[in-house]
């Protein structure tokens, strides 16, 4: 009995039944009708019964998905269902999602031939990193009549890994080394000056530089000729992940914390691929990872398992402990990405001496978010006293924001101010601009 489920097709034929015989006792020579209505009405239930547990077989269930999933990235996940049996049948999948990030109004319906296979593919986007579990997929099995569903359970409780954002990894390493990325956001950046080392003595192509034209080359060999230069390798990068308080605010879903992990993440994969060293530190009140800048084989593997599992603190972040911390650690001079955020000029003045300790021995980036709903707040006409003041105090707000930007590319401190979907994009330019300039 409880692998029977009543449909609302049963629901409106009772309900016709019912309404016929109390129009009976209006009109008596009508009465006849209700005992055929529901004579009618049992007789199909009947049949329904029958069919779909004497004739119908369970389908075959199997759920085809990556072992792991990328943080806010739309994940397929493919259903295959199967007729096993020998007459049509018409299924409803009710999908098991994990607990902590339920879609409960997500069905799926399909319609089996005998012995047909189909294939049901969604996208699935988690908005939490960590571990996870499928709950119990439900499949509501029907016949033709309708009037009834069977019921099966199908038991679903392998663990679900959330990571940073895989997907977005290498959709931006192939957007980098394609012709095409001028149409991507990430721009073509003008290699200036001559301070890396010399490699060969090539043909010109068009794009070329007319600076670098060898004329000595181009007199004897009687066509255009140019020198070829390297960037210089091995350079330390590092990543530092700010888990305070203030990373707690979220964006589409995603925290501040989120996409500083998944532009980190980005960015470690362009930077090996470039043959530089890359590691992370992570901090709060306390210390939290410390990785050893490298380009080895695992390192992005490294990182990959350190960022799987962080998440934020209710503490204010502790820079003098991260600058401390860093001084000790960092040796040689490196490029700092300070993934982090400043709501007001109060806590930004508590922590300058801290970032212009860190800016006297490596080459410092501070990353900044742009509130996106201070942004659409302040663009609304305000429509009373007390909305057009809370416009103005939006304003001020950004404009503060912006005005801690310039606070900090005036002290020599490099800074990206962005929104957070862009984040990626933004820290890629940065990172090829300053490897461009030489300024590592």
């Amino acid at each position: 009995m409880r692998q029977i489920s009543l449909n609302n097709r049963f629901f409106f034929g009772f309900g016709v039944a019912t309404v016929i015989t109390a129009l009976g006792y209006v009109a008596p020579t009508i009465i006849w009708l209700s005992a055929i209505s529901f004579f009618g009405l049992g007789l199909l239930l009947l049949v329904d019964l029958l069919f779909l547990f004497v004739v119908v077989k369970p389908v075959k269930y199997v759920k085809h998905y990556q072992e792991k999933l990328s943080l806010g990235d739309q994940n397929p996940i493919k259903i295959s269902l199967t007729n096993v049996g020998k007459a049509r049948i018409w299924v409803t999948v009710y999908e098991g999602f994990p607990m902590d990030m339920q879609a409960r109004n997500t069905h799926y319906d399909a319609s089996l031939n005998p012995l047909e296979s189909v294939e049901i593919t969604y996208d699935y986007i988690p908005k939490k990193r960590g571990v996870y579990t499928f709950t119990d997929t439900y499949i509501f099995t029907k016949s033709i009549f309708g009037l009834l569903a069977r019921r099966t359970i199908y038991p679903h409780q392998a663990p679900v890994h959330v990571y940073p954002s895989i997907l977005q990894m290498k959709r931006f390493e192939q957007m980098l080394f394609q012709q095409n990325k001028l149409q991507t956001g990430i721009r073509r950046v003008r290699k200036i000056g001559m301070s890396r080392e010399f490699e060969q003595i090539r043909t010109y192509v068009p794009g070329d530089e007319i600076k670098s034209i060898n004329w000595k080359a181009t007199s004897r060999k009687n066509e255009l000729m140019v020198n070829q230069y390297q960037e210089e390798k091995s350079q330390n990068v590092y990543c530092i992940i700010d888990k305070g308080r203030i990373m707690q605010m979220e964006s589409l879903g995603l925290t501040m914390l989120d996409y500083a992990i998944n532009s980190t993440l980005v960015l470690s994969n362009i930077c090996l691929h470039k043959s530089d060293k890359i590691g992370l530190f992570t901090f709060s009140d306390k210390l939290g990872t410390t990785l050893p800048a490298s380009n080895k084989r695992n390192q992005l593997k490294k990182i990959l398992d350190q960022l799987y599992a962080q998440k934020t603190t209710f503490q204010d972040s502790n820079f003098e402990l991260l600058q401390q911390h860093i001084s000790d650690k960092v040796r040689t001079r490196s490029l700092l990405l300070l993934f982090t955020n400043f709501e007001n000029p109060f806590t930004l003045q508590r922590s300058l001496p801290y970032l212009l300790q860190l800016k006297k021995r490596n080459l410092l980036v501070v990353v900044l978010f742009r509130n996106e709903e201070l942004e659409q707040f302040s663009s609304l006409k305000p429509d009373n006293q007390r909305r057009f003041y809370q416009g103005v105090l939006a304003s001020k707000m950004i404009i503060e924001k912006e005005k801690m930007a310039k606070q900090l590319n005036a002290m020599g401190i490099q800074t990206i101010l962005t929104k957070p979907e862009e984040l990626s994009t933004a820290v890629i330019n940065k990172y090829l601009s300053l490897k461009a300039k030489g300024l590592l």
